[in-house]
């Protein structure tokens, strides 16, 4: 059968591109002797057998790279005379054994193998004289010792495995044994063997294991294998059984050392592997891994843990930073860490630069390239295995690792489960550092690497997870000052909020209140999935904000001034950067070169220091990931629209807090928090990544300004009609797009060529054909983009929306980019540059490249030019140019004109009846025709990264573009949106803003609910209501009651949620809708509590209605929901009636109010600002006396009697003897308490001194009530009886 793995013999070490993976860590730089130097002499010269692949090899000669002369080997697994055996195993000489063997350490020599294993003698078989050795590995073997090669194993000493048969043999490499030199690990899966530059030294030397007393501290022989394919890399195969006949035969015989099992797998031997302990200076053979296996993870866990312990207390007890301040320092910086001395002195250089990148990124986990792979060590193993679902390596030190094919999405699992990934790239190759050795006289033994990006959850750019996923991911800064003297206190924040993936950056300053309400609302909207803050900065309240109301985000703390810059530092570091990008004369101090918003807020003053603070803090951080300046140079700034709570009337967009966002499920369902279920999924018809993100924005921020919305109805049914399969054309082609606005970001980000895009960068993957690749997709995306819009233009005949004939309009919303297209258009064959990854530029597009073309051809022409004169010369016009393998430009004359031959031509070759030569003219012209052949191919090299700066001169223009196509998809979905609905639909109408005697209005006719669809609930299920709030004549409050599960809930939310769609420039499910503008919206809905701040579920409620009382206006809507639910009756009344009477007197605003405190609707029953309804139903007997409620759904006006909770729990399921106990209970209640809702239930008026009396009682008892415990005051005797029964009355 073939044999398992590749030949080596004869071939470069670099074919095996992952062999330094394993020995990487190892102190020792000389491995255990490999079979690939099988041909050395034998090292034993009185063995009378000497086997050709000793495992015991002589000293090699110097080898080219390291002339110098090596020391006396140290032979391992065999007895010689000349040179001795390790301490730890004793050299035996044939003899015959008995039962005094049983128990003791064995090693047996495998000469096919050729290697020693190790294992337990268990017992002794008189009969035939045979001991049974049980290996290391459990597998068991009957053996004649004294006809075997052995060694008796002292036990102090830790013992060798074996290698475990039935595996893919490892191969051996050699190694330098200078101090710091890198050491060549084990191949990894995948790997092309032609052009791996994963070694860091030389190669091709032969290494030696040197002799005990060599100055390392920590030497270790590792096990290597080289694997075909990542399969074997990852995966361990199960263990062979073979005879022992099949395997012990004369190694001499076999010109391949592999053993084979008896299903015909061919095994090789794993080296040995040693180490030098620092507590003895005797040599100890560790025990190994087996060869093939991968390690468990739970025995590799036990066996690492007790590794760490042993090595690393720096790492734990002895734990510092690298200013060496302990942990319980105050300015203790957990993200470095201190290395003693004595531990650095150990390591080799490939061990130094790891640990260098290491101790100063504690809080990243590093991905370490080597070669075509990258590499996880140490703790950020242990991540790789548990995240990535990578297995460990053998070894004893933590070690995994993947193909550079599998970056992308391994670098994305971690960064989106929260990990900083470090990204530690090989900038020179092997052949690289050898010449810098060479000229430069560098010691060095192991290539460069430097950082080249950090990657986080906020500064990911690319992947097939975000692909997935068009949302924003935020990265926000921010930054607090408070201002508190006697007379005020405000609290300012500066944010600043990054989308690397679409180089968006949102700047602003705003006051908050003392319940950070704007913050709140920001931080709902945005959902940032990183924040970056100064430390002990923010105030506690702020903190828990921060924890509240994001989801899960990595959190980064920068120490103030230094890494967390104020605006002075932000200024200075813009304009050093904008000053390097902009080509244009330097004006104002450098400020001319700002961005606008930059610009805007700089001018500002105070008004903008925390602003700019906030920038600063992203800056740094962002600098840190190599991002700053690309993303700075092409980065689309906006002002944060004002979030303040003191200038409500001056926004341009209705205020949606993070009350409103949640309660109305905005973005998030309350049930598992994605989108299903919500108004932004009803709304999203999008078919564009950018159009649905553009969507999300409108839903946060309905227009508040009316001429806007208006133009927005306009557009939309503009877009319907006889225009609708234009849109929908339009539609279809806008589907083919990928994500233009992330995929143009990186486009930009790669014109500069920093970070992983740097020219240094080592990389295996043809990574500038993807760049091509993406280039060209997005300027077919750009060419798709305006042909759509050229064909949905056609609507601008009948229509007369001015948005959408701005939108379409060259020049205006529409950017005129046909001529820049057709430039790229013409430079290049785009279908063939896709295919071969290469472009070929046609003439007149690049100056570089049309210059050595030319340079080309003219020297060319001068070489047809020379032929001519030499046929002229020789006489003889056969004579022609021929290419003879390398040999170009081969003058070709018959053999009878060779005495006319110059004297100073050059012979190259011949054939029959021919001679070649070379003329000087010849030569010369070929050295010209190199040169100018490699300055094309340097000039062809380049051309994509000149076309992508060319590219990127228009980056305003194809930005704009995109943003018209993002704002043509989202009213086209507008447009279509109303299909899903299942009644009618309409335009809403909007009155214009209301005068100080004027009520604003709310009128919906037959309307339905704009996220319940007839696809989910089925047709004809949901209820459609009439609903008038304010206008003239009628109630500006709409006091709601009804049995529970009536549908009031439901109503508040299918208000609020119209008026938002109304506002956004839809329309909405009614047959007709009448708006007044509504500035902000409101909403106390459902119990929950907010642990993190310390409050209840009653705290919380009261928290967001102080918001409320506080902010709302004349044009706001207020939704409430059962307010006052969460105390006692008395309270919870109290409560309920005071906030409705502000609303009511104070703010006169719109709002629907909600509750099963019946007492309020006696109350309001005569009140015109407030309109009594409820949610109809009819009530039947049920069993026991149970009610049987029937849900109408219908919104009746009138009070509900009652509130039938005891249905509800009939629903539940609660038992028929609790249902039937309650029920009695219920009518028992009424019978005592119910006079005044009979009297109100048969509409019979009361006298005025009546209710004047009754109003007196409640006001003495709410005044009680706040001064001691209500109960009480009800029980006690002092109160009058009287009083007491008619409280009770009231109070139900």
């Amino acid at each position: 059968m073939a044999p398992s793995r590749r030949q080596t013999i004869g071939r470069s070490p670099l074919v095996n591109p992952q062999r330094q993976i394993t020995s990487f860590f190892s102190k020792s730089t000389s491995p255990s002797p490999s079979p690939i130097f099988a041909k050395q002499k034998s090292s034993n010269p009185n063995s009378k057998n000497a086997e050709p692949c000793s495992p015991s090899p002589s000293p090699t000669t110097p080898s080219p790279h390291n002339p110098k002369p090596k020391k006396p080997l140290l032979l391992i697994g065999a007895s010689s005379p000349s040179i001795p055996s390790p301490p730890s195993s004793v050299s035996v000489d044939k003899q015959s054994y008995g039962e005094d063997q049983v128990g003791r350490r064995v090693k047996v020599y495998w000469p096919l193998d050729k290697a020693w294993y190790e294992g337990c003698v268990k017992s002794f078989d008189k009969a035939t004289g045979k001991h049974l050795v049980k290996y290391d590995d459990d597998e068991e073997e009957s053996l004649d010792l004294a006809k075997e090669k052995i060694e008796w194993v002292q036990e102090t000493f830790s013992k060798l495995k074996r290698l475990r048969r039935g595996f893919s043999p490892p191969k051996q490499v050699v190694f330098d044994d200078d101090e710091g030199a890198e050491t060549v690990m084990e191949e990894s899966p995948g790997a092309d063997v032609a052009d791996d530059d994963s070694t860091d030294e030389d190669w091709g030397k032969n290494h030696v294991v040197e002799d005990a007393d060599d100055s390392e501290d920590d030497m270790e022989l590792e096990e290597e294998e080289d694997q075909e394919d990542e399969a074997e890399r990852s995966k361990g195969k199960p263990s062979l059984k073979v005879e022992s006949k099949k395997r012990k035969l004369d190694g001499g015989r076999k010109s391949r050392s592999t053993k084979k099992s008896k299903s015909g797998v061919e095994i090789d031997k794993g080296s040995l592997k040693v180490s030098m302990l620092e507590s003895t200076s005797k040599l100890e053979i560790k025990k190994a891994p087996n060869g093939i296996d991968n390690v468990s993870t739970g025995d590799a866990s036990e066996r690492f843990a007790v590794r760490e312990t042993q090595k690393f207390r720096f790492l734990r007890e002895d734990r510092r930073d690298a200013k060496r301040r302990h942990p319980g320092d105050e300015n203790y910086d957990s993200r470095t860490l201190y290395l003693p001395p004595d531990f650095l002195k150990s390591l080799s250089g490939g061990q130094r630069q790891w640990w260098e990148f290491k101790s100063k990124h504690m809080d990243k986990v590093l991905f370490f390239k080597m070669g075509k792979f990258y590499e996880l060590f140490e703790m950020d193993a242990h991540i790789g295995v548990k995240e990535l679902d990578l297995q460990y390596m053998k070894g004893e030190q933590p070690h995994c690792g993947f193909p550079e094919r599998n970056f992308s999405m391994n670098i994305e699992k971690l960064a989106r489960k929260g990990y900083r990934v470090l990204v530690v790239e090989q900038t020179e190759t092997p052949e690289q550092l050898e010449l810098r050795r060479k000229e430069k006289g560098s010691k060095d033994k192991v290539v460069r690497r430097e950082i080249c990006a950090v990657v986080t959850k906020g500064t990911l750019t690319d992947g097939e997870l975000m692909s997935a996923n068009p949302d924003f991911s935020y990265l926000m800064a921010v930054t607090e000052h408070q201002n508190q003297s006697i007379e005020s206190w405000e609290c300012i924040y500066g944010v600043c909020l990054v989308d690397v993936a679409t180089s968006r950056i949102i700047l602003g300053q705003f006051k908050d209140d003392s319940e950070r309400s704007a913050l709140c609302s920001l931080l709902s909207e945005l959902r940032p999935v990183e924040i970056v803050k100064p430390a002990k900065i923010l105030s506690a309240e702020t903190e828990r904000v921060l924890l509240k109301h994001t989801r899960n985000p990595l959190v980064n703390e920068l120490v103030p001034a230094v890494e967390f810059w104020d605006a002075e530092k932000t200024i200075h570091e813009v304009k050093r950067i904008y000053s390097h990008s902009v080509d244009s004369v330097i004006e104002n101090d450098g400020l001319g070169s700002l961005p606008d918003v930059l610009l805007e807020l700089v001018k500002a003053g105070e008004s903008g220091r925390s602003a700019l603070s906030a920038l600063g803090g992203a800056l740094y951080y962002l600098k840190q990931a190599f991002l700053e300046e690309t993303l700075l140079r092409f980065a689309h700034f906006e002002l944060l629209p004002s979030s303040g709570v003191n200038d409500i009337a001056s926004k341009p967009y209705m205020v949606l807090d993070a009350a409103a966002l949640e309660n109305l499920e905005i973005f998030e369902n309350s049930r598992n928090g994605d989108s299903s279920g919500t108004l932004y999924a009803q709304l999203d018809q999008c078919v564009t990544a950018f159009g649905k993100r553009l969507l999300k924005i409108w839903l946060a921020r309905p227009l508040c300004h009316l001429e806007s919305i208006k133009e927005r109805q306009e557009a939309v049914a503009g877009l319907r009609g006889v225009n609708l399969p234009y849109a929908l054309e339009f539609r279809k082609a806008l589907s083919k797009l990928p994500d233009m606005e992330r995929l143009l970001a990186r486009i930009f980000s790669s014109s500069e060529g920093s970070g992983r895009n740097a020219s240094k960068v080592v990389l295996y993957e043809d990574a500038a054909k993807k760049q091509l690749q993406e280039f060209i997709s997005a300027l077919r995306g750009c060419e798709l983009m305006v042909k759509a819009c050229s064909e949905l233009g056609v609507v601008l005949s009948v229509v007369e929306s001015r948005q959408l004939h701005h939108l379409l309009t060259p020049g205006e919303g529409l950017p005129d980019v046909c001529l820049a297209l057709n430039h790229f258009k013409d430079a290049f064959d785009w279908v063939e540059a896709n295919n071969s990854g290469r472009i070929i530029p046609h003439e007149g597009v690049d100056m570089e490249y049309d210059s050595s073309c030319k340079a080309v051809k003219e020297i060319e022409s001068s070489l047809s030019k020379h032929l001519k004169e030499q046929k002229k010369l020789l006489g003889d016009s056969s004579i022609t140019y021929v290419t003879v393998g390398k040999d170009s430009y081969l003058l070709e004359v018959p053999e009878s004109l060779r005495g006319n031959i110059p004297r100073d031509y050059e012979l190259r070759s011949s054939r029959k009846g021919f001679f070649r030569y070379w003329t000087p003219d010849i030569k010369k012209f070929l050295r010209e025709l190199s040169q100018a052949e490699s300055e094309k191919e340097s000039a062809l090299k380049s051309i994509l990264q000149r076309l992508i700066g060319r590219f990127c001169e228009h980056h305003t223009q194809w930005r704009q573009l995109v943003s018209t196509i993002a704002e043509l998809d989202v009213l086209i979905s507008l447009a279509i949106v109303n299909d899903y609905y299942e009644g009618p639909t309409c335009q809403p109408s909007f009155l214009g803003s209301s005068s100080a005697k004027e009520t604003p209005c709310f009128s919906a006719k037959s309307l339905g609910h704009p996220v319940l669809r007839s696809d989910s609930l089925g047709k004809g299920s949901f209820v459609p209501n009439d609903v008038t709030i304010g206008g003239p004549h009628q109630a500006s409050f709409l006091l709601l009651t009804g049995p529970n599960m009536g549908g009031k809930s439901t109503l508040l939310r299918q208000v609020c949620l119209a008026v938002i769609l109304a506002q956004v420039g839809a329309d909405v499910p009614a047959e007709s809708f009448n708006l007044s503008l509504v500035d902000r919206i409101f909403v106390r809905m459902g119990a929950r509590d907010n642990i993190i701040a310390g409050q209840s579920t009653f705290l919380t409620e009261l928290s967001e209605t102080a918001t409320m009382l506080s902010s709302a206006t004349r044009n706001s809507l207020v939704a409430l929901d059962e307010l006052g639910r969460g105390t006692s009756t008395s309270d919870g009344q109290a409560i309920a009636e005071s906030v409705l009477e502000h609303f009511v007197r104070k703010v006169q605003c719109r709002g629907m109010f909600s509750t099963h405190y019946h007492r309020l609707s006696i109350d309001y029953h005569n009140d015109p600002k407030v309109s009594l309804c409820h949610m109809a139903c009819q009530v039947g007997n049920g069993i026991g006396g149970v009610d049987e409620v029937t849900f109408l759904y219908r919104l009746t006006p009138g009070a509900c009697p009652k509130s039938y909770g005891v249905n509800v729990a009939r629903l539940a399921g609660l038992p028929t003897s609790v249902l039937q106990k309650a029920a009695a209970k219920s009518r028992e209640f009424e019978a005592s308490y119910g006079k005044c809702r009979r009297i109100y239930s048969d509409n019979t008026s009361c006298s005025q001194s009546w209710v004047d009396e009754m109003r007196f009682i409640i006001n003495k008892l709410v005044n009680t009530a706040t001064n001691s415990s209500y109960q009480d005051k009800l029980c006690d005797s002092s109160l009058p009886s009287e009083l007491q029964d008619k409280a009770r009355v009231l109070l139900q």
